[in-house]
């Protein structure tokens, strides 16, 4: 009987512990977070098991190329037709950062770095189009400049994604987290993936 008494002490003893040690991590440093759809196809398919690096960003802004996860905008959610109150996140890139101004002319991405720039046209190898589907997409016009806090986001997918061309911009206090590891599928485990700093 004692012994019974021991194992329960020393089991509850561990699974506290584990709690301590476990939760903190689980929501303030690093999450799961599942795949679902195709907007970033070809850098991560639906189904991709991803962790999620939730304290980068309290130290450092995010920068252009990396792939981020974040709470959905309200003029997101109304776009898909889901109920104000529900979270939901996407995941995307970010295309243009706080003070720029962002220009759309179909496929092309042009970034002004400021008022006096003449801009540059975005190199994006990551991107994936499929000329063989007509799209709307290859028609969208637009330029929006940044304020403080203010990112542009699109899925590497262009042609499938519901990001920044259609819902406006991302507010700094919606992001969650950069992608820092693809755990599945095992054949592609890969830190920092994604991300694209050569512009």
């Amino acid at each position: 009987m004692q012994q019974i008494k021991d194992f329960l002490k020393e089991f509850l003893e561990i699974a506290i512990l584990s709690l301590i040690v476990v939760l903190p991590i689980r929501y303030f440093i690093a999450q799961p977070f599942l795949v679902s759809g195709a907007s970033m196809d070809n850098t991560f398919h639906n189904g991709n098991y991803l962790i999620i690096d939730e304290i980068s960003y309290r130290f450092e802004s995010p920068k252009r190329g990396e792939v981020i996860i974040f709470k959905v905008p309200p003029a997101g959610l109304a776009l898909q037709h889901v109920d104000q109150n529900k979270t939901v996140f996407y995941i995307k890139r970010i295309i243009g950062l706080p003070g720029e101004t962002v220009e759309i002319n179909g496929d092309t991405v042009k970034i002004y770095e400021s008022a006096t720039s003449s801009g540059a046209i975005l190199s994006e190898p990551y991107i994936h189009i499929d000329k063989s589907i007509q799209s709307n997409f290859s028609n969208i016009k637009e330029k929006v400049t940044l304020g403080a806090g203010e990112y542009f986001v699109m899925g590497d997918n262009r042609h499938n994604s519901s990001d920044s061309r259609l819902w406006g911009v991302l507010n700094r206090d919606n992001i969650r987290g950069r992608v820092l590891l693809r755990l599945f599928p095992i054949n592609q485990i890969s830190l920092f993936t994604g991300d694209y700093s050569q512009y």
